[in-house]
């Protein structure tokens, strides 16, 4: 083998490698040259043919700043050439295959993960300054180790700007409190839910109160009969606002944080229908008016499905097709995400790319049909050109969500390289496609939906492309099975096998991220997929790919009783497979499962040589935590707005509440892995016992006597509850926790209890010292988690919070204090002595300063001062 190897290409595109000529060296030892028979395996003449994508092809790199980051992991791989040989040659193949570029979205997402996960504001102008002396030093340095580790900070620092250039960009209003108030506003866009419709409000003005602080976007439900109203349309009406959910435990999803991102301040219902109002004296713009004639339209595409097809069919068909995806019942939806379903109701890469390859290869076909037109004319253009032009129309009306946004760009690039006679399948576009959306969209890295969707896309491309060298390098298969019939078993064996391999390695690569986020694995997911996918690929999807090129002429009908009949298959499957009970709850993992899994899949997925061994050791530790570690409940549980507590005890776990409500206590069980709780008793009012008076009315010395009664009653390993006034509870070690519902026996719960938690209450802690939780300070705090450490002194507490230290835009809404119109960020003595910090170190005119951040102005919008917004919750959550 020559020393300076060079195979050029001939196919169009006229793609060019050079070896370089340190790849082989003399006398390198017995791993060198396992090394160099790796380099050199794909660049026989055989291997040279061309094939699908052309993905296996070396690159040449000529810009700039790849190349320059190449040359120097080029340097690197020199100088360690000396302890390991093979490592050297294994890096210049991962240079020569242009594999470093695959690790620059990598390294811009770390960044804006890492922006976004900082508890405290990162000024945009320090990293702003400190890109341009990274990047010069990188330049500048002699070593090629010290540049691409300077130029890898350079990516890193670029990923904190992005990101807090979105915070910036998509500053939002979020409510800092429930309020039941009276709003105006202009309706973005409806949604069917159930019986009722969701709108998306832009407020324009509110009242009885005026708030100081309006959201600027809101989701309201209104279940009240009504005619829907159009997009455009002025809307009023009496409603109940609250703030988005913060994490329901500390380390969980904090639904706040997409929020803000989606310009959302605030969610509700209506009370009653809502009303129309007097139109807006303010015109929308071009660009508002084309996106609510789009939301009309995918409105009226929802509607015409379901009038066709009514029922979970009919609704699950719309979702398919629009993104339209509350109007599925919840039980269609639990047994879609128990079998391993879920995924196919969004809008999402799987969607997206069967439309644009049933289109493609269909128009393709009509082409080709004419000789004279498949001689003359660049078919595989025209028909990549059509598939484009498709599955924009097919994201026009999708709603603009996150996943249809991602499946769309991710489907461009590849059409794009079919255009521009490039490889369409491979490891690039879709690096590629994950750095267009990572700077667009930081936050989205955070996303389950989009580490799933790129985890599961990337492991399918270094899957195949596997597959496909391997077979480049088997021998050609024996005359025996030449023969058609064995041949015939063969491509069905080969489809059934491409399926069951297809599922499997989807599974696999989301399995971490649905462990991490959602804590469960649907264990049947793989059967499940196995049955149902054959059925999406073959009738749903091209079903309604039809329908929708012939709704325009009302053709559409027999299409989508189509779709509909064969999506009854799919829910059919869907709850057989959830009958099985294979959704198994894993609880929350550690910290550190996430990022050792992460490192370990990039590792295996992204680099081709052998080097992608290092990636299981990664992975192994992961595993090991997976399955040694699972963070166990503490003693007592609190939601973020006081209403909702859970005690480990003796018997299990008790809860305060009947029927607690699902979307809290469904993460908690699922995090901690919690039993099945213990209802509370009920105290059965006696005759003798006084009756409180009317709300408002302050209790007699006789109710406030017996209320002390009542909560030292405390049952045998439950809550003891007297209704709409109070509920108590012992732990093991014997602390006292009172609830309470009702303002007036706070006194009465500061006399007996160990610790009170009274959202009602004004004041912060009790007379008597005992600690007490009111609703200003879980605000602050969010859910709280408190282990007792066998001791009723709150001193000997161990106590982890939701919240505190988070001064970031998206929960700076948590610190405002209406009556002073101010930031607060203080905690009573007793708690920040407990938990050894503040709930910020920012103060109050520090967080105002201009200028600190690009994303300080976001803090600063407010509405005229009048009235207060504050208003304590009457509902139980």
């Amino acid at each position: 083998m020559q020393k300076n190897a060079q195979v050029v290409s001939e196919r169009s595109g006229g793609l060019a490698f050079i070896m370089p000529e340190d790849l082989t060296r003399e006398g390198v030892g017995d791993i060198g040259a396992r090394a160099e028979r790796v380099a050199f395996a794909d660049l026989r003449p055989d291997s040279m043919l061309p094939v699908m994508g052309a993905g296996d092809l070396p690159l040449r790199r000529s810009d700039g700043a790849g190349r320059g980051l190449a040359r120097d992991l080029k340097r690197l791989g020199k100088k360690t050439a000396r302890l390991a040989p093979g490592l050297s040659a294994a890096l210049d193949v991962e240079r020569a295959y242009g594999h470093v570029f695959l690790f620059v979205p990598v390294a811009i997402g770390l960044g804006s993960a890492v922006w976004f996960l900082l508890p405290q504001q990162t000024s945009a102008w320090s990293c702003a300054l400190a890109l341009p002396a990274f990047a010069v030093t990188g330049l500048m340095a002699r070593g090629g180790s010290a540049r691409a580790v300077l130029l890898m900070l350079c990516l890193i620092l670029t990923g904190m700007l992005l990101a807090n250039f979105e915070a910036w960009r998509r500053a939002a209003v979020i409510l800092d409190s429930p309020v039941t108030t009276t709003v105006t506003g202009v309706v973005e866009r409806g949604e069917m839910v159930g019986p009722g419709m969701r709108y998306l409000v832009s407020i324009t003005g509110t009242s009885e109160p005026s708030l100081r602080r309006p959201p600027l976007r809101v989701t309201l439900v209104a279940r009240g009969r009504h005619v829907p109203f159009e997009n455009g349309a002025a809307i009023t009406g009496r409603a109940r606002l609250s703030p988005p959910s913060g994490p329901a435990l500390p380390g969980l999803n904090d639904f706040a944080f997409s929020a803000y991102f989606d310009g959302i301040g605030a969610v509700g219902h209506f009370y009653g229908a809502p009303k129309a109002a007097t139109a807006s004296e303010k015109r929308a713009g071009p660009t508002e008016q084309v996106e609510r004639w789009l939301f009309a339209l995918r409105r009226q595409i929802g509607d015409r499905i379901r009038s066709i097809a009514p029922g979970d069919a009919g609704a699950f068909a719309a979702a398919i097709i629009t993104d339209e995806r509350r109007a599925i019942s919840n039980d269609t939806v639990e047994a879609l995400r128990v079998s391993g379903l879920a995924h196919i109701v969004a809008i999402s890469g799987l969607n997206m790319a069967l439309a644009a390859g049933i289109f493609f290869v269909g128009l393709r076909t009509l082409l080709a049909l004419s000789p004279a037109a498949a001689q003359a004319l660049p078919v595989k253009k025209i028909a990549a050109a059509g598939a484009l032009a498709m599955v924009t129309g097919y994201y026009l009306i999708s709603g603009f969500g996150v996943s249809a946004q991602r499946a769309y760009i991710m489907m461009a690039v590849i059409l794009m390289a079919v255009l521009l006679d490039r490889p369409s399948i491979s490891l690039r576009n879709v690096a590629l496609s994950a750095l267009i959306i990572i700077v667009w969209t930081p936050s989205e890295i955070l996303g389950p939906s989009f580490q799933m969707s790129f985890a599961a896309t990337a492991a399918l491309v270094a899957g195949y492309a596997a597959w496909a060298r391997r077979g480049q390098e088997r021998p050609h298969e024996p005359l025996p099975f030449r023969h058609p019939m064995v041949m015939s078993i063969v491509r069905i064996w080969n489809f059934v096998a491409g399926i069951i391999l297809t599922s499997l390695i989807g599974s696999l690569a989301t399995a971490m991220f649905s462990v991490e986020h959602f804590h469960r694995i649907a264990t049947y997911g793989l059967a499940a997929n196995l049955a149902a996918m054959p059925i999406i690929s073959f009738l749903v999807m091209p079903a309604g790919l039809a329908a929708m090129l012939l709704m325009p002429f009302g053709l559409d009908a027999p299409f989508i009783t189509i779709m509909a009949e064969s999506l009854d298959w799919v829910i059919a499957i869907a709850r057989h497979v959830a009958s099985w009970g294979g959704d198994v709850v894993i609880g929350q993992q550690h910290p550190w499962f996430l990022p050792l899994g992460v490192i370990g899949f990039l590792l295996l997925t992204l680099l081709r040589s052998r080097l992608r061994l290092a990636g299981l050791p990664f992975l192994a530790a992961a595993i090991i935590l997976f399955s040694s570690h699972t963070l166990p409940a503490s003693d007592l549980l609190i939601s973020e707005d006081g209403t909702l507590a859970a005690m480990k005890t003796g018997e299990g776990i008790a809860i305060k509440r009947t029927r607690p409500p699902a979307f809290i206590y469904d993460q908690w069980r699922r995090a901690r892995r919690l039993p099945d709780a213990q209802a509370p008793v009920i105290q059965k009012d006696e005759a003798s016992t006084p009756q409180p008076p009317a709300r408002g009315e302050p209790l007699s010395a006789s109710a406030i006597a017996d209320a002390r009664r009542g909560m030292r009653e405390v049952g045998d390993g439950k809550f003891t509850c007297r209704e709409r006034a109070w509920c108590t509870a012992m732990s093991p070690a014997g602390v006292i926790v009172v609830v309470v519902e009702d303002g007036r026996y706070t006194g009465a719960a500061c006399d007996v209890a160990d610790l009170v938690i009274a959202p009602r209450a004004r004041f912060d802690t009790c007379r008597s010292g005992k600690p007490l939780l009111n609703v200003a300070t879980l605000r602050k705090t969010g859910a709280l988690e408190i282990d007792f450490a066998g001791s009723r002194v709150h001193a000997d507490w161990q106590i982890a919070t939701a919240m505190t230290g988070s001064s970031r835009p998206w929960s700076i809404h948590r610190q405002y204090d209406w009556r002073r119109d101010a930031y607060d960020p203080s905690l009573p003595d007793w708690l920040t002595r407990v938990t050894g910090s503040a709930i910020a170190t920012t103060s109050d005119s520090a967080a105002k300063t201009p200028g600190s951040s690009l994303i300080d102005a976001a803090s600063e919008i407010r509405a005229p001062d009048v009235a207060s917004d504050f208003e304590l919750s009457d509902s139980g959550g």
